[in-house]
């Protein structure tokens, strides 16, 4: 089976050689398909580097949010199933094989993700979402799909600009699919031990769960605000929670409905 690796990058030329030297030598057969958004530094002649050396890397051309490049290295595909990584993580040297091993008995895989290196916010717990009685708030990074599903599924919808990575996983959920989680196929990522990131990214998780639920309704109503409080045990826990808030106010009053 053909594995279709994407990727979507903009100006990470401080990661993405570490990302494909960890991709360059995985098992055949594989593709994988970097999609740039107008990087201004050096990434695309990285990447083009790698590519020269490498017939299985591709570098592609595609300005949009992060859900538009997907859906484009999505239909440029030409393996059985698609694998998306993010560009500042680092696959594990089997990534691809252990892929293949799961996908005989899966069709959607969420696998394992690694610090790198210590992570100050490590024991922040993630505020969960279920979907009929399923975990759907696995992250982009480190998930695969046959690419049939994908392609049944229209791919991400490009209106979310966050967590179009959970929203897809809803949608799939409705056609019958299951989320399989298997820790082999291992992708070690960066933690965002800056404060400041962390805030920022805690603000965009909020946003994300609003626009989920201005999607497909009453998802959250079975999530109390007390059960989210519960799953927290640090003060860092209180302070995503509380940020995200704000992110999800921002939507209410921003966003206000869906639009496809």
């Amino acid at each position: 089976m053909k594995i279709s690796v994407v990727l979507t990058t903009k100006n990470t030329a401080d990661t993405i050689g570490e990302l494909l030297e960890s991709l360059k030598d995985q098992e055949e057969p594989y593709e994988i398909l970097v999609v740039d958004s107008d990087s201004t530094d050096k990434t695309k002649q990285i990447v083009l580097d790698y590519s020269k050396k490498n017939k299985n890397i591709k570098l592609l051309d595609y300005p949009g949010n992060r859900a538009e490049s997907m859906n484009y290295g999505i239909q440029k595909a030409t393996g059985e199933a698609v694998s998306f990584i993010g560009g500042d993580d680092i696959a594990d040297k089997d990534w691809i094989k252990n892929i293949r091993i799961a996908l005989k008995n899966a069709d959607i895989i969420a696998g394992k993700l690694v610090s790198k290196k210590q992570d100050c916010f490590g024991k922040v717990a993630n505020v969960k979402l279920f979907h009929k009685g399923v975990n759907i708030t696995y992250p982009g990074t480190n998930t695969t799909y046959k690419k049939k599903i994908l392609d049944e599924l229209k791919g991400f919808d490009p209106w979310f600009f966050s967590a179009e990575d959970l929203e897809i996983n809803i949608r799939a959920v409705n056609r019958g699919y299951k989320i399989n989680y298997n820790e082999k196929p291992r992708v070690y990522y960066r933690p965002r031990n800056n404060p400041l990131s962390f805030i920022k990214q805690s603000f965009w998780y909020g946003a994300g769960r609003k626009l989920i639920a201005l999607k497909h309704g009453d998802i959250w109503d079975k999530h109390s605000g007390s059960d989210m409080l519960k799953t927290q045990k640090t003060i860092w826990g209180y302070v995503r929670l509380a940020v995200g808030f704000l992110g999800y106010i921002y939507c209410v009053i921003a966003v206000r409905r869906y639009k496809k």
